[in-house]
C-alpha cells in the first residue's frame, strides 16, 4: 500500500541545512495498522505529512501503489490531534459528514444513507444537529473519524489523534477505533510518543530516533490478539524493551530542550 524508500527530509535555514529525516524506509502493508513511535522532535509528523503528500521529500521516493506520491490525495486522508480545529465550527455533526461527500463527489441521492452509516459507526446518529463546541473531546474526535470515512480513503493518517484526550476517553477511542478499523479494513498509519497505546493499537511499531537525522531505529512485531491485556507479562516485556530503545533518545530531548 504505501512505501517508503531512502527518504530524507532537508530543511534550509539561515544556520543552513537541517536533516530531519535521514535514509528512511518503509513499506506498509494493505490493510495494516502501524504505530510510528517516538519522542518529540523525531520526525514522526514529518514522515506523516510526507506520506499525506503535504511535504515533499528531499531524497528517496515514497510510492502508493504503483504511483509516486507527489502531491495530497483523498485516498489518503490525515486526521489531527485537535479535532476542535480541524471540524468546521460553523456546520452541525451531519453537515460535517456531509461535507467530505462533497470532497469525494458522491450523488446526493446517496448522501442520506452514506451520513447514517457513518455517524452509527461512531456512534453519532443521536448527535446529528449538534455543532463542534457542543460535543466532548471524544466525540469530536469520533466526528473526525466518521468525516475522514466518508471519502472513501484507502489510508487513515493519524497524528497523535487522542494526546489531548484524559486517560479513559483515550481508552475509549482505542477500542472504538480498532471496531472501525476491523469493519473497514482501512490501512492506518498513527503517530504517537505513548508506549502503551503503540502496544496497545498496532500490528507493527516502528521506533524513531530523536533528531538531526531522524531515522527508524527498529521495527517491532505486535503477535499479541486483541483486544490486548496490558498486564500481560508479555505487554510489559515489550513495554520495558521498547523504553530501553528510547531512553537514549528521551534523555537528549530533554537535554535539548533544557539547553533552549
Amino acid at each position: 500500500m504505501l512505501r517508503v524508500s531512502c527518504v530524507s527530509k532537508i530543511y534550509e535555514s539561515a544556520r543552513g541545512a537541517y536533516f530531519a529525516l535521514d535514509n528512511v524506509s518503509l513499506t506498509i502493508a494493505d490493510g495494516e495498522f502501524v504505530c510510528l513511535l517516538g519522542p518529540s522532535g523525531c520526525g514522526k509528523s514529518t514522515l506523516l505529512n510526507i506520506l499525506a503528500g503535504f511535504e515533499p521529500v528531499s531524497d528517496g521516493t515514497v510510492m502508493f501503489g504503483d504511483a509516486e506520491v507527489t502531491g495530497a490525495d483523498r485516498e489518503r486522508v490525515m486526521l489531527f490531534q485537535d479535532a476542535g480545529s480541524a471540524l468546521l465550527p460553523w456546520l452541525s455533526t451531519e453537515e460535517n459528514v456531509r461535507f467530505g461527500l462533497r470532497v469525494r463527489k458522491m450523488a446526493k441521492a446517496d448522501w442520506p444513507a452514506t451520513i447514517d452509516k457513518y455517524l452509527r459507526m461512531v456512534s453519532l446518529d443521536s448527535h446529528r444537529a449538534k455543532f463542534p463546541s457542543e460535543l466532548s473531546g471524544g466525540m469530536r474526535q469520533r466526528l473526525q473519524i466518521a468525516r475522514a470515512l466518508a471519502v472513501e480513503p484507502k489510508v487513515l493518517l493519524m497524528d497523535e489523534p487522542f494526546a489531548a484526550l484524559d486517560a479513559l476517553t483515550r481508552r475509549h477511542m482505542h477500542t472504538v477505533l480498532l471496531d472501525i478499523w476491523r469493519r473497514t479494513g482501512k490501512t492506518i498509519v498513527f503517530v504517537t510518543h505513548d508506549i502503551a497505546e503503540a502496544i496497545a493499537l498496532a500490528d507493527r511499531i516502528a521506533v524513531m530516533s530523536t533528531g538531526p537525522r531522524s531515522a527508524i531505529t527498529r521495527l517491532i512485531d505486535i503477535d499479541l490478539p486483541r483486544p490486548r491485556d496490558m498486564t500481560n507479562p508479555k505487554v510489559a516485556q515489550l513495554f520495558n524493551e521498547i523504553e530501553a530503545l528510547l531512553a537514549p533518545d528521551v534523555l537528549r530531548s530533554n537535554e535539548r530542550l533544557e539547553a533552549k
